[in-house]
């Protein structure tokens, strides 16, 4: 189970309201105090759309996209063609849309925004997740997501194949240089992340072999290993065996597609990428109305 369901599974009411309160808040920021332009259509004119992807990709937001329409008109019916975390490909339909045009209208650019922004993420989590496909190790998102918009992402990264490094600053400890600068050494930093005594993971991240020594001295079950070469990465692992195994090795910094199966086969047992959230490209996607009726309310 990743971070993410297990504090927002589908459907459970924590999950829709994580999904009602942003996406209220996207519409609010779009439509404000009236959608003038779809008050040019008569306000009973009925239609049918249909959203269609314009590239490949992992589709990932269906329940972001209906909230979208329904929290402007609860009589908007849509179909969905496709399965959350399917892959589909250029000019494939994916859904019908019916209901009065100005709610179809105002909803069209937000329930767009999410779709295109989530399936990114999705579609980019997938390439590596397949990439590394056969190893032990797991690829993890980061903290470096869109503002407003973190466990839409992390959500995402979950739909993609991925795992979710920490939700955010209450749902871990993660020590960087600055804390153990701060708090003066490692095994001071260590003592006192103990001491907190939270319940939640203690993480630590280290720069060289040298500090991962000393983080293992100190009683780490979880490193990050920042930054290390390929050979460093496998003297880390063997270190790390040298102890019984007994820190979790996370591998960051200079992941691409390119080099992430080789950083795998170091026998690291995680890997975690800033760029499955923070460097996407939106998928191309489209809303086309295909006809119109006149109906009365």
């Amino acid at each position: 189970m990743t971070l993410f369901n297990k504090y927002y599974p589908i459907g459970s009411a924590a999950f829709n309201e994580l999904v009602t309160a942003q996406v209220q808040t996207a519409l609010d920021e779009d439509i404000g105090s009236g959608d003038l332009t779809a008050m040019l259509v008569p306000e009973d004119q009925m239609v049918s759309a249909t959203i269609i992807a314009r590239e490949s990709a992992i589709i990932c937001g269906q329940h972001w996209v209906n909230a979208c329409f329904k929290l402007i008109d609860s009589n908007v019916q849509l179909e969905w063609l496709i399965n959350e975390g399917d892959r589909v490909q250029a000019d494939q339909l994916l859904c019908r849309i019916n209901g009065f045009a100005r709610p179809l209208l105002s909803a069209e650019r937000c329930a767009l925004n999410f779709l295109q922004t989530l399936s990114a993420t999705a579609t980019e989590t997938r390439k590596y997740v397949d990439a590394i496909a056969g190893t032990n190790a797991q690829i993890l998102d980061t903290r470096k997501t869109i503002p407003h918009l973190r466990l839409a992402q992390k959500y995402a990264v979950t739909v993609g194949g991925g795992h979710n490094q920490r939700l955010a600053l209450y749902d871990g400890i993660l020590i960087k240089e600055n804390h153990i600068a701060a708090a003066g050494s490692i095994s001071k930093v260590m003592q006192q992340a103990f001491a907190l005594n939270t319940g939640k993971s203690i993480q630590i991240e280290v720069e060289n072999l040298e500090q991962l020594k000393l983080a293992l001295e100190a009683g780490a079950t979880s490193i990050l290993l920042d930054n290390f070469s390929h050979d460093l990465l496998r003297e880390a692992v063997n270190i790390n065996h040298q102890t019984g195994k007994q820190a979790v090795l996370e591998a960051s910094g200079g992941i691409t597609l390119d080099n992430v199966r080789a950083v795998a086969l170091t026998g690291v047992d995680r890997i975690s990428i800033g760029s499955l959230t923070k460097n996407i490209q939106a998928i191309d996607l489209s809303m086309r109305v295909n006809e119109s009726a006149q109906a009365k309310l």
